[in-house]
C-alpha cells in the first residue's frame, strides 16, 4: 500500500533574530552594517545547502499535515458519493441498501488500495488508473456480497448510472487532490523540516533513511564537537555548534530538532536538552540503541525511527485546523462588522496629525518567525522608535489625542484582523512583542529562559494574559515573567471553547481596566 501524504510535525519558535523595527511613520530604518537577510523563505545562495534543502523555506505556520489532508480528502469523497446515492436511489427505495453497499465498497477499496497515497513519483495518469482499479474492485466485491440478499431485479436501472456518475466525480475530485498535493509539495508545505543535533552514527542512519523515504527535510547538522565532525553527512552540511543553532535564521522554518546523541550518554544529552529548551521548536530524542522500556504514548516516528518528545509543543493538527477555521470565520465577520468603525478611526487619525493612517512593526510570530503587524497610528509620525527601546508610559508625550483614545480602547489593534486572515496571527494567543523589545536597559527576551515558549502558538489580538490584566508595556522583569507564565499556561490549555471564553471576556476587561497603560 502506498504511503499516505507526507505527515509533518509542528512548529515551535526560535531565538531572537535582530531585525530593526519599522517606525510609525512607515519609514524603513537605515541599513545595518551587517549583511541584510534575504526575504522570508528565500534561500541565501551563499549558504551551504544539502540535498534536502527546498528552493523555498515555508514558515512552520504554513505547514500542512499530510495525514490530516488525507482524511479531509476521504471526507470529500464520502460526501460526494453519498450525495449521488441519495439522488439515484430516490426513485428505487427497495434498492437503497444496494446503492449504499456499493458506495461503501468503493470507498473502502480506494483506501485499502492506496488511493490516498499520492506518492511523489506517481503521476496523475497512474493515480487515476489506481483509482479506477479500486473502484472496479470495490463495486465487484460489494455486488457479490449483496447478490444473495438483494436480487438484481430490485436494484433498479439507476445503479449503473450511479456507478458511472460516481466514477466520474471521483476522477474529478482526485485530479483536484493530486494537483493540490503537488502544489503543496512544491511550496514546501507538506514535508516537515528538521535539524539534527549530533554528528553521530545514528544521525548517519537517520539521514540515509530520510533520503530514501523523503518523509522529512534535514536542513543541517549541529554538533558542539564540530572540529572533529565531518563537513557533511550524506551531503547534509554540518553548520556549527548548538550555539550557532540557537541563533540560526532558518529556525523559524524548522518543525523539529532531533537529538541523535545516544541516550546512554546521559550527561551530554542532559546538557544538550538544557541548552535547547529555550527554543520554541519541538525537540525530540532519537531512541536508537536506547535501553529500557519506552513509553509509546510519547513517541512519534520518522523514517521508522522512534523519537521521544522532550520539549516544545507536540503536533495536534486537528486542534490547529479547528483554531484556524475559528480565526477565518470569526475574523471575517469581525472585519465586516468593524469596517465602519475602522473607516471612522482612519479619518480621525488623518485629521488629528500628519502622517500615515497605519503603521507597521516587525514582531515575533509563531516559531519566532518575524511578521509585520499592522495597527492604526497612535503616535506622532516624527517620533521614531526603530528598536522598540522605549515602551509606552503614562501620559507619553509621543501619543496623539486620537491615539490616546484608540490605545485605551484597543481600537488601534483592529487592523490586525488582516494579520489574522493572512494566517500570521490568531484571534486569541500570546500578544506579539516587537523584535528586540527592551525592558529597561535589558532585552525582554533575556529576562526569562522560557520567553520563546510563548511563540509555540500564533500570536493573538487578545489573550489569556490580556484578560488577566497583563496588557500594554512590560516594563519590569516581574511583569515580563508574569506575562510569559500566563502565555505558557494558555498554550497548555488552549481549546476551541477556551478561546471563545477569552473572546467573550475581552470586552468587559477592556471596559474595566481604564487605568491600564496603553
Amino acid at each position: 500500500m502506498s504511503h499516505p501524504v507526507d505527515s509533518i510535525r509542528r512548529m515551535t519558535p526560535l531565538a531572537h533574530l535582530q531585525r530593526p523595527t519599522v517606525n510609525e511613520a512607515g519609514a524603513e530604518p537605515p541599513p545595518a552594517p551587517q549583511p541584510v537577510p534575504p526575504p522570508a523563505g528565500a534561500v541565501d545562495p551563499t549558504e551551504r545547502r544539502g540535498p534536502f534543502r527546498p528552493g523555498r523555506l515555508a514558515p512552520a505556520r504554513e505547514r500542512l499535515s499530510g495525514r490530516l489532508a488525507m482524511r479531509l480528502f476521504q471526507v470529500g469523497d464520502i460526501l460526494a458519493v453519498a450525495a449521488l446515492v441519495l439522488v439515484f436511489a430516490a426513485d428505487t427505495p427497495a434498492g437503497t441498501p444496494v446503492y449504499l453497499g456499493s458506495a461503501l465498497g468503493v470507498l473502502a477499496a480506494i483506501g485499502l488500495l492506496g488511493g490516498y497515497g499520492f506518492a511523489r513519483r506517481e503521476g496523475l495518469v497512474l493515480h487515476l488508473a489506481r483509482l479506477a482499479a479500486a473502484f472496479v474492485a470495490g463495486q465487484a466485491a460489494s455486488w457479490l456480497i449483496l447478490l444473495p440478499w438483494a436480487p438484481p431485479a430490485a436494484w433498479g436501472p439507476g445503479l449503473g448510472l450511479c456507478a458511472a456518475a460516481s466514477l466520474t466525480t471521483l476522477y474529478l475530485l482526485h485530479a483536484l487532490w493530486w494537483t493540490s498535493v503537488r502544489r503543496w509539495r512544491a511550496q514546501g508545505r507538506l514535508t516537515p523540516n528538521i535539524v539534527v543535533v549530533g554528528a553521530t552514527g545514528a544521525a548517519e542512519r537517520l539521514i540515509a533513511a530520510l533520503k530514501e523515504s523523503r518523509e522529512a527535510n534535514v536542513l543541517g547538522v549541529f554538533d558542539d564537537r564540530a572540529a572533529r565532525s565531518p563537513g557533511d553527512i550524506h551531503g547534509v552540511p554540518v553548520l556549527g555548534s548548538t550555539a550557532d543553532l540557537l541563533n540560526h535564521r532558518m529556525m523559524p522554518y524548522v518543525d523539529r530538532v532531533v537529538i541523535t546523541v545516544p541516550p546512554r550518554a546521559r550527561t551530554r544529552v542532559r546538557q544538550l536538552i538544557g541548552r535547547l529548551r529555550v527554543l520554541p521548536n519541538e525537540i525530540t530524542l532519537l531512541l536508537e540503541n536506547g535501553s529500557g522500556p519506552v513509553d509509546v504514548a510519547i513517541l512519534s516516528r520518522i523514517a521508522d525511527v522512534p523519537l521521544a518528545h522532550i520539549s516544545g509543543a507536540p503536533t495536534d493538527h486537528l486542534r490547529a485546523l479547528v483554531k484556524r477555521a475559528q480565526d477565518v470565520v470569526v475574523g471575517a465577520v469581525a472585519l465586516v462588522v468593524t469596517s465602519p468603525v475602522m473607516l471612522a478611526i482612519a479619518i480621525a487619525v488623518r485629521l488629528d496629525s500628519p502622517g500615515p493612517v497605519l503603521f507597521r512593526q516587525r514582531r515575533h510570530g509563531f516559531n519566532n518567525e518575524e511578521i509585520v503587524v499592522w495597527k492604526f497610528r497612535s503616535m506622532r509620525a516624527a517620533d521614531q522608535d526603530l528598536t522598540a527601546a522605549r515602551q509606552v508610559s503614562v501620559q507619553d508625550d509621543r501619543v496623539t489625542r486620537v491615539g490616546r483614545f484608540i490605545r485605551r480602547t484597543s481600537l488601534d489593534e483592529l487592523p490586525q484582523l488582516l494579520n489574522v486572515l493572512k494566517g500570521e496571527m490568531s484571534l486569541v494567543g500570546p500578544r506579539p512583542h516587537a523584535v528586540g523589545m527592551m525592558t529597561g536597559d535589558v532585552e525582554s527576551a533575556r529576562l526569562v529562559d522560557e520567553y520563546a515558549h510563548r511563540h509555540r502558538m500564533k500570536p493573538g489580538m487578545t489573550g489569556y494574559a490580556a484578560i488577566h490584566g497583563s496588557r500594554g508595556p512590560v516594563d519590569t522583569p516581574a511583569s515580563v515573567r508574569r506575562r510569559v507564565a500566563l502565555d505558557v499556561e494558555y498554550i497548555e490549555r488552549q481549546s476551541f471553547w477556551f478561546d471563545l471564553y477569552i473572546m467573550a471576556m475581552t470586552l468587559p476587561c477592556l471596559l474595566g481596566d481604564a487605568k491600564a497603560v496603553r
